[in-house]
């Protein structure tokens, strides 16, 4: 008999996807779609009232989510974007600094409050992560936390909008991620752009 890895695979991703639970600052729960529609009118302001920039970080595979979400809303959204991951300016940082300030670094220096700062994280702890999003709050500034792991990670506690999928295990969570991802972006290309792509 063969296993049935696909279809135990897909209804585990499909109940972790089903699972997301989305706050505010305050720890106000609202429904996903709700989430959804909160953070296209967010991103639509600061791409049309601010003509302000999407900043994205994230570490590893979350890094590499960033910048294909960066590379996707430039082009297709028409959204100013910086992924922070250039290769570059990570080892610089990391050897002239320290790797806690890879990200707050340059958001201490180019964020705004016209500005929108998203963070992926798996565990939602990565004290670089952390660092980044607590500058950014410093300096105003709509701020979308995804994490994963655990309900208590830190992140999770501190963007004004924050989605949390129960996944278990870093791929999964990173799927679920890179999903999410495409969910706001096409929300938004078929609301404020020309469709989706």
């Amino acid at each position: 008999m063969i296993p049935n890895h696909f279809n135990d695979y897909n209804s585990y991703v499909h109940a972790k996807m089903s699972g997301t639970v989305v706050t505010l600052l305050d720890g106000t729960v609202i429904p996903p779609d709700q989430g959804i529609e909160l953070w296209i009118q967010k991103t639509k302001q600061v791409r049309d009232d601010f003509d302000g920039i999407l900043y994205l970080i994230g570490n590893g595979a979350s890094a590499t989510i960033s910048e294909h979400f960066a590379l996707d809303a430039m082009k297709a959204g028409r959204i100013k974007t910086c992924a922070c991951s250039e290769a570059a300016y990570l080892t610089a940082i990391c050897n002239d600094i320290g790797s806690d300030d890879l990200f707050s670094f340059k958001l201490e220096r180019y964020f705004t409050a016209d500005d929108m700062l998203v963070s992926i994280s798996s565990s939602g702890n990565s004290p670089n992560v952390i660092k980044g999003i607590e500058t950014a709050r410093k300096k105003g500034g709509f701020i979308v936390t995804l994490s994963a792991m655990k309900p208590d990670n830190k992140s999770r506690k501190l963007g004004d909008l924050n989605f949390y999928i129960p996944a278990e295990t870093y791929g999964t969570a990173e799927v679920c991620h890179g999903s999410l991802m495409h969910c706001w972006l096409d929300a938004f290309l078929d609301t404020y752009g020309n469709g989706r792509r």
